[in-house]
């Protein structure tokens, strides 16, 4: 009965959705909003639909796809990115899209186009040659007309071999775990000449084919999450290409002439760790390529690993924002240190290193760049670390800080505190610590998301009140010695999500006793 009541519902939802996005009123406000928009920004509306319903679209993603395809140009001292951020919050701002998730800085991290909304932009997209294809029947009415500028494969359920022929196509769009078989992609890569995105992340898609070379005018290539193992080598003479996204692919190593791509600007790689791995990263990087210092246009570097020229390539590369770099040596740790703190728009720093037991130095890490808002560490900390200038001057710009792996023998919480009053994410993972951890009255004013997670010597947590008063998520996991309630945990006011999970054998009776049922979320696992 339930579930024919919920099939009811579901059609009735579907109607009126139906009617609203067809009714006359509807329709003629949506267009007064539309058209009052500027070309590019109509340019970005529209791209949106291409995307599945409700599919939650990423900031950073929209930004390189919008800039990828033209609609965003560099403005005075801006950055098409920074152009493109822009345009993403005018859309927001005029209720257009629809914010998700926000992100330490309290910048949008995830948006999605609202149902309605996106019904009526797919019929202007139609108007003005924008095409969805969810089947094989779609694809043959859309190959009827030749001036099909983009195509979404969301959704495509058919294995059927299709030949596309559209000389005039400029983004393929396939997310999820179907996709376009392997003759459809060759064919689009042969008949598609003015290509600018080929967007392929979560598909099934296992090889790129050599022939992708010859797109000259590439500028986008996304494989993330695929099965892809290697890269050809004709991607060398991809010389117009912005984004590489090939993260949590099997892909080890990036093609020699990978440096030849002198505009590339946003180089996104990783890979899965292996089984004797997993227990230390979840992702490893992959080699980073000799003469990676050619990439002088270069925003972004996720994730590479660390060999000893590497600070030295990265001298030239003084355009990067972000920079994620995987297997740190302690050898490697000054010269490495020190070429990081040169770079003057540093914004997003990971240091990974080379095992669980490497200790890293932080004594060379004095960022120049006043941007530098996140910092993620793994691996031991070589004695002292909390007194190094990264935390104790620079600590004050830091939002987002995520440790793993060190000993630091006393109570972070209170160590950290007053050097860094404007973090809104703290993750503390696999750490050895005091066995009492205190966060004192006034202690992270601006906190809004604290993890505790493998602190194996931690049996008591304190709150005092005034402490933590922006606080929404509390995430306290595995910490196998806790065996009682936070003292104070009445004092976070602002709390909107509590996670106690894998706690002392005496917490959970201690729980029932005092009769303290908070509202229990459950939330993805947080991973660095």
């Amino acid at each position: 009965a339930i579930e024919q009541r919920l099939d009811i519902w579901t059609q009735k939802y579907n109607q009126l959705r139906s009617e609203l996005s067809n009714n006359d009123h509807v329709r003629a406000i949506f267009n007064l909003s539309y058209h009052d928009l500027p070309d590019d920004l109509k340019n970005c509306f529209l791209y949106c639909s291409l995307f599945p319903e409700d599919y939650h679209m990423s900031r950073e993603s929209l930004v390189r796809l919008w800039v990828a395809e033209g609609f965003v140009v560099r403005k005075e001292k801006n950055t098409p990115e920074m152009v493109a951020e822009g345009n993403l919050m005018e859309l927001i701002h005029r209720n257009m899209l629809e914010v998700v998730e926000n992100d330490e800085l309290g910048r949008v991290s995830t948006c999605k186009m609202h149902d309605i909304v996106r019904e009526l932009a797919i019929s202007v997209a139609k108007e003005e040659r924008f095409a969805s294809a969810d089947d094989y029947a779609t694809m043959i009415l859309v190959q009827q007309d030749k001036d099909v500028r983009r195509l979404s494969l969301c959704g495509w359920k058919d294995d059927t071999a299709v030949k596309v022929k559209l000389p005039h196509l400029r983004t393929v769009l396939s997310l999820g775990p179907t996709s376009p078989c392997r003759g459809m992609l060759s064919s689009i890569l042969s008949e598609s000449n003015y290509l600018a995105v080929l967007e392929l992340q979560d598909s099934e898609i296992t090889e790129v084919p050599t022939s992708i070379g010859s797109m000259f005018n590439l500028r986008y290539i996304g494989l993330r999450r695929t099965k892809v193992r290697s890269l050809p080598d004709s991607i060398e003479n991809l010389s117009n290409l912005h984004t590489l996204d090939i993260k949590q692919t099997q892909i080890e190593k990036l093609p020699r002439g990978v440096v030849k791509i002198k505009k590339l600007r946003h180089l996104l790689a990783d890979r899965y760790a292996d089984e004797k791995q997993a227990e230390f990263r979840y992702f490893i990087g992959v080699q980073a390529p000799k003469e990676l210092s050619n990439l002088e246009e270069l925003q972004t570097l996720e994730t590479v690993e660390s060999n000893p020229d590497l600070a030295e390539q990265l001298k030239k590369l003084m355009q990067l924002r972000s920079v994620w770099i995987d297997n740190i040596s302690a050898d490697d740790c000054a010269n490495l240190f020190a070429t990081l703190s040169t770079m003057p728009l540093l914004s997003s720093l990971l240091l990974s290193a080379r095992d669980a037991k490497e200790a890293l130095c932080f004594e060379a890490l004095k960022p120049n760049s006043t941007y530098l808002h996140r910092l993620i560490t793994r691996g031991q900390w070589a004695k002292g670390t909390l007194n190094c200038p990264i935390f104790l001057k620079h600590g004050i710009n830091l939002k987002y800080l995520a440790i793993s792996w060190c000993h630091v023998g006393e109570d972070p919480l209170g160590m950290m505190a007053p050097h860094m009053p404007n973090l809104t994410y703290l993750r503390l993972n696999n750490m050895h610590s005091a066995k009492t951890l205190v966060l004192s009255k006034d202690s992270f004013p601006n906190l809004k998301t604290l993890v505790l997670k493998h602190m194996h010597d931690v049996s008591e947590l304190k709150i005092v009140d005034g402490a933590l008063p922006c606080i929404d998520g509390l995430y306290i996991v595995s910490l196998s010695k806790l065996n009682k309630v936070p003292q104070g945990i009445e004092f976070l006011r602002s709390l909107k999500k509590l996670w106690l999970l894998s706690l002392h054998k005496d917490f959970r009776t201690q729980w029932d006793t005092e009769g303290m049922h908070p509202k229990m979320v459950h939330v993805p696992e947080l991973r660095v």
